[in-house]
């Protein structure tokens, strides 16, 4: 499940879903309440759950812990 699908459930852009999602990151898109209801409700209806290791791939972010002996 990625957020294509989200996307073409509830009849947005991926960039659209992925600012409803990480309002934080995407601060210069606007959405509209009513779309931002419709992606929601596509996440619950599909069981979407973000791919956190895609994320932390793609965002730059690592939470890696390493350990020497």
């Amino acid at each position: 499940m990625t957020q294509r699908d989200v996307a073409r459930a509830a009849g947005v852009s991926t960039a659209v879903v992925s600012a409803v999602l990480s309002p934080k990151k995407n601060s210069s898109i606007r959405v509209a309440p009513e779309t931002a209801q419709r992606v929601h409700e596509a996440v619950q209806r599909l069981g979407y759950v973000p791919n956190l290791v895609a994320r932390s791939l793609a965002g730059g972010e690592r939470k890696l812990l390493g350990v020497f002996t």
